[in-house]
Order: structure tokens, then sequence, then C-alpha cells
């Protein structure tokens, strides 16, 4: 009786032995299938039958780092950002030594400008793995939006000793050495990336700015014209290299490139605009040269009548304008350069001085009031000051007047002429004794001040 319980004790669990075995084999089966169905899903970018797959991969298998991890990665190719976020870490908890997880989760972080967090996830990921500069370049870029210099340059150097032949590392070192003051250094990891890159343009926009501050204007020349021939749908291209030869001193040559550039692009508005700017350059400062102005005067209208025009492109139409005597056209044209954003803040000291001249005081003031809003330095915000208040005096607005000689005033405290204006006004706006304070004031500074003497006189 004993071997017929024995035998069927083994006869069961050998039966339950196999269907567990069974049953095994076929959640592995619908597992693998699941997965299967996710990855041909998002291989054809049907983000949320990939996400059905893989959720059934998780629910089969929840210990499944793999299932956790393309979960992630559908959640992220539908910008389901913190559904990711939690499949990611789920995955790098699940499998501690993978570091795909902690990738790809700093990748995410990094897209949602998280950039110290992104760095600690690239930093746990090459705890694990040391040997790859991939993850080292983008623990540097991380790190430089952080504004961590040191630790991004550390990083991009590690990345380089990995691979050397990284253009885009060369890039991201010579960026953080700029923003150190190192430029000697900065050109030469930058002079380094254009080489191993030569389509690299933000390298050589880099390269040339550094060129230029630097002077070494035949550098910053060929990078221009290197950018114009790698990028050649545009025409802003063309335009910095003719600008830079202009700046060089070579306005004729300047000219004879934008010529080239409009035979090549006849309907670029910021060609003509860039050889109106070059034309009144050449009439202001050379006299050789008698056909610039007009020159100037039928490039600068041609792009100047569009409706679109800028207001940078107005204001040098009207800087032209005014050169050539036409003082109507030229206020419209700086009225119409004052509306058009982004304004150009010398549009408006430019039509302050063409409302002068025609006696339209009111708007004439407005114009500088309005500059002085835009100025972003004190200091030209009060240099205009004297000027508001003349106008205000000659609309007899005293009080305005008063108000802005009071701000110049306070500016420029040692400013005789200043304070004698000052006191005028407040004499004639009847405040008698702030008249004889500001007046006091100037007396100490010139005793013999003939303009405070005689108001002095004037008010006893």
């Amino acid at each position: 009786m004993k071997r017929a319980l024995l035998l069927t004790i083994l006869v069961i669990a050998t039966a339950v032995a196999a269907a567990a075995a069974f049953h095994a084999t076929a959640v592995e089966r619908d597992y693998r299938m699941q997965l299967n169905r996710g990855d041909a899903a998002l291989r054809e970018d049907q983000t949320y039958a990939a996400l059905e797959a893989y959720s059934g991969a998780v629910a089969l298998r929840p210990d499944s780092m793999l299932a956790h991890l393309r979960r992630a990665e559908a959640y992220t190719r539908r910008n389901e950002v913190d559904e990711a976020v939690r499949d990611f870490r789920t995955a790098a908890a699940l499998d501690p030594t993978a570091t795909r997880p902690l990738d790809e989760l700093g990748d995410v972080m990094y897209q949602r400008q998280r950039y110290r967090i992104a760095a600690e996830s690239y930093e746990s990921c090459l705890r694990l793995d040391e040997r790859s500069p991939r993850v080292f370049y983008k623990l540097a870029l991380a790190r430089y939006r952080e504004g961590d210099l040191d630790a991004s340059i550390a990083a991009a150097r590690q990345a380089l000793r990995l691979n050397e032949r990284m253009p885009d590392a060369h890039y991201l070192l010579g960026l953080c050495l700029r923003d150190r003051h190192r430029p000697a250094e900065a050109v030469q990891e930058l002079e380094k990336a254009v080489s191993l890159a030569p389509g690299l343009i933000a390298a050589r926009e880099e390269l040339t700015e550094i060129y230029a501050a630097q002077g070494r204007r035949a550098d910053e020349m060929r990078q221009l014209r290197v950018l114009a021939t790698v990028d050649r749908d545009h025409a802003e291209r063309e335009v910095a290299v003719a600008l830079a030869q202009m700046r060089a001193g070579s306005a004729d040559l300047a000219v004879l490139s934008l010529g080239r550039a409009l035979d090549q692009m006849p309907d670029q508005a910021v060609l003509y605009a860039a050889l109106g700017r070059i034309w009144l350059e050449i009439a202001t400062t050379r006299k050789d040269h008698p056909e610039a102005l007009g020159k100037a005067l039928e490039a600068l209208g041609r792009v100047a009548s569009a409706p679109s025009a800028t207001s940078d492109v107005l204001t040098i139409y009207g800087r032209a304008l005014l050169q050539a005597g036409d003082l109507e056209l030229a206020g419209r044209t700086l009225q119409r350069a004052t509306t058009n954003y982004p304004v150009d803040p010398g549009a408006f000291l430019l039509y302050a001085g063409v409302c002068e001249r025609l006696n339209d005081f009111e708007t004439a003031r407005q114009a500088l009031i309005d500059y002085s809003a835009l100025a972003s330095d004190e200091s030209e915000r009060v240099a205009h000051a004297s000027r508001i208040a003349s106008l205000s005096l000659r609309l007899d607005d005293v009080g305005v007047a008063i108000d802005w000689l009071q701000k110049a005033a306070a500016a420029n405290p040692a400013d005789v002429k200043v304070l004698a204006s000052l006191a005028d006004a407040q004499a004639r706006y009847g405040d008698v004794d702030a008249a004889r304070t500001t007046i006091a004031r100037g007396l100490e500074r010139d005793p013999a001040n003939a303009q405070l003497m005689a108001l002095a006189r004037r008010i006893r």
C-alpha cells in the first residue's frame, strides 16, 4: 500500500511539474510574442499598438527589464515623458548591471532641460561602463547646459581620450574654453572639430567670431567663405562675407561679391539691403565714387518699398535719404522704421532729427522718449535728456522739461550748462526757491558763470 501511495504521489508531482513547465513555456512564448508585436508596431511608428504589446509583456513578466525598457522607449516616442521615466527607472532597478536604461533616462531628462538629473544618470551609466566616449560626451553636454564648465571640460576631455575623432566633443570643448576666456585653446579645439567634420557649421561660426575678435581678418574671411560654400541655401552667408570685406577696407570687393551672389539669387532682399549698406558706406567715407549714394538709394529703395521691409533696412534707407536731402521721404521711411518690430533703436534718433528739422517738435520729443525707453545703457538715456527738455521748452511744456533736466543734472552734477538750463526752467515755472537752489549749486562749481549770474539778478 505504501508503494502504491508513493507511486501516486510521484505521478502527481510529475504531472504538476509538467503542467508548471508547460505553463512557464506558454508564458515565455506569449511574452516573446508580445515583445515581437511591440517591436514591429514601433518600427511602423504605431506607438499605441506598441504600448499595448509591451504592457502585455510587462503583465506576463513584471520582472523583465527588457519589457520595461521597450515600453519606456515607446512612451518616449509618444512624448509621454513621466511614464517613460518611470519605466526607465524600473528597468534600471530590475537589472542594476544594465547601462541602456540609465543612458536613455539621461537622454529624456536632457530633453526636459533637467540637466543636473541627466548628468547624474549618465554618471551612473559610466560607473557601470567607463569606456563609452559617447556617454562621456553627453555628460559633458549636460554639465555645459547646467553651467558647470569645469565638469564639462573634464568629461569632454575624457571622451576625446577614448576617441579623439569626435568632432562634436572637440566643438563642445571649444565652447567651454571660449567661455573660460581661453581663446587660443578654444581655437585649437574648434579647428580640430572642422578638420574632422568640414560641414560642422556651428563650429565654423564660432571660429569666425573668435577670429574677428582677435582681428585675424584673413582667417575670419576664410571661414566665412567656407560657410558660404557649405551653406549655399542661405544668402545671409554671402552677406556676411561682403560685410567682412567691407570691415577689412575692401568695399569694392564687397560690392563685387554681392553682385556675383545676386546673379545666382536675384530675388534675395537681404543681398540688396547689404549692397545698399555698402554703397552708403562708400558714399559717406569716400569721394572717388560720386555715384555711390545713388546706387545706395536704388538698392535700398528696392527692398524698403516692400511691406515686409525690416526696421533696420528702413533705418539705413532713411539715413541715405537724409544724406540725399530728401527730408519728407526720409521722415515717412523712418516713421515706418519705428513701427516695424523688432525696432532698430537708431531709427528713433534719426526720426527725431528729421521731425525737429521739419518743426514737428511734439513728434521729435516722443521719438526721443521712445529711444530712451529702448536704450539699455543708462548713459545713453541720460545723453538725450537735455535734448528732450529743450524740445519740451519749445512746446512750452515747462514741467516736463524740468523733469528731464533734473535727470540730466543727476547724472552729470558737474555740468553747469545743464544746471543753468534747469534753473531757467524752474524760474519760468514759477518755482523761484528751486531755481535759487540750482543757481547756487551751479555757482559753487563756476562762480563766474555769466548765465547763472544773470538768472540770479533776474530772480532778485
